[in-house]
């Protein structure tokens, strides 16, 4: 006992910082980990060189040969599809809140995440260099509501942090009621069919209703997996093995022309059809992933709930499920990721998501051939998106302190 406390008093505090002989400047750090051996010098100047070539190759397409205005001419299909032009203030408007609410989160939770930062200060003010007339202000007004929302966050961070995340939460509705509308031609804010959204706004929709709905699916059935009873753990066993055992592809097929099998006389939306698909074929994935986190729990915490007089939902909701999920945020945000990018398949049942738009930009006879030019705007767009994700969880993990002992 002695000789542990005694280790470890000789323990460094946190946040000390190692001796001078262990820092490094940027001569040292290159020194270290690039030219440490003569051959890790040879492999640096050689991959250098590669890097080198390989940049200055794209740099010279892009500024003298790329044809960019296929992208200029086409920025508002890519981002809402056909939607009718008289309400794109719908659309727009849920951009411009996208971005201040986006700022705002940034300067509050990511400010140690600078690129992503100026990455995002950067692209409407970039996209509105090559957009048309029509599409240039709104991009502007864009960029400076992005702006807005991170000077905000200085003024009053930390009184804002329930700000943004009750904004974030009435958000979603909010947008959907904005971009669908209701009532007839005389409303305010008339219905637009959902056979008309399409582009970026198409695929936000899918991935946040496939977010959303498939999380509280996903967990039930991780908890159902590890019921104790046989009815219901043979249930969730079996919906996932079968929904986990066939592609996505398979599942918004059925989706698209089984659903309407179950629900005679009733009319489904296909954008609801393939939303549905998203969401139980999701779900599948979620459970096993809960599922794992669970596992990982020690039983000693049961155990400490159980002496604390709460019954199993208790236990569950208060204990266990916050324990489980915090240690599966990586793996919970690299599958929404990947939901993010699958949502390209839908173009398959006939939705014109982002990579459909993609599709239908390069069959006009005016842009025929320009496919490295549609398909990089397109991969630029789905990376940014992914990039956010992967950094929001990199910052919550480390607020939560999830990995460390």
């Amino acid at each position: 006992m002695t000789t542990s406390t005694s280790t470890s008093s000789l323990a460094p505090p946190a946040g000390v910082l190692p001796p001078p002989t262990e820092r490094y400047t940027v001569l040292g750090w290159l020194r270290k980990n690039l030219f440490s051996t003569w051959y890790n010098a040879l492999l640096t100047v050689i991959f250098a060189a590669v890097i080198i070539l390989v940049a200055r190759g794209m740099a010279e397409w892009a500024l003298t040969q790329a044809r960019w205005e296929v992208i200029g001419a086409n920025l508002r299909l890519f981002l809402v599809g056909q939607y009718p032009a008289a309400t794109t203030w719908r659309a727009w408007a849920c951009v411009v809140l996208l971005a201040l609410l986006i700022g705002l989160s940034w300067g509050i939770w990511g400010r140690g995440q600078r690129a992503g930062a100026i990455a995002l200060g950067v692209l409407p003010f970039a996209l509105a260099l090559i957009a048309q007339e029509e599409a240039r202000v709104p991009l502007l007004i864009t960029g400076a509501a992005g702006l807005i929302g991170f000077a905000l966050s200085f003024w009053r961070g930390v009184r804002l942090q329930r700000i943004a995340i009750i904004a974030w939460v009435v958000y979603f509705p909010l947008v959907i009621v904005l971009i669908s509308g209701f009532g007839g031609a005389d409303s305010p804010l008339p219905l637009v069919p959902t056979n008309l959204w399409g582009g970026l706004l198409l695929t936000l929709l899918l991935t946040v209703v496939g977010i959303v709905f498939s999380f509280p699916l996903g967990v039930l059935l991780a908890l159902g997996r590890q019921s104790s009873l046989p009815i219901v753990r043979s249930l969730s066993v079996i919906y996932i093995e079968v929904v986990r055992g066939v592609p996505l592809i398979t599942v918004l097929f059925m989706a698209q022309l089984m659903l309407p099998l179950f629900l005679p006389g009733v009319t489904i939306d296909r954008v609801v059809r393939a939303m549905a698909g998203i969401v139980l074929f999701s779900a599948a994935y979620l459970a096993e992933n809960v599922r794992g986190g669970l596992q990982a729990i020690p039983r000693g915490q049961y155990e400490a709930a159980r002496a604390l007089g709460l019954n199993t939902w208790k236990m569950m909701l208060l204990i266990i499920l916050p324990q489980a999920l915090k240690a599966i945020i990586p793996i919970l945000v690299g599958q929404f990721i990947a939901l993010f990018k699958d949502t390209s398949l839908v173009v398959i049942v006939g939705l014109l998501e982002l990579m459909g738009i993609a599709k239908a930009v390069l069959a006009q006879p005016d842009f025929l051939g320009l496919q490295a030019e549609v398909y990089l705007f397109v991969a630029l767009i789905y990376g940014l998106f992914c990039y956010l994700m992967s950094a929001f969880s990199q910052r919550l993990e480390r607020r939560l302190s999830t990995g460390r002992a």
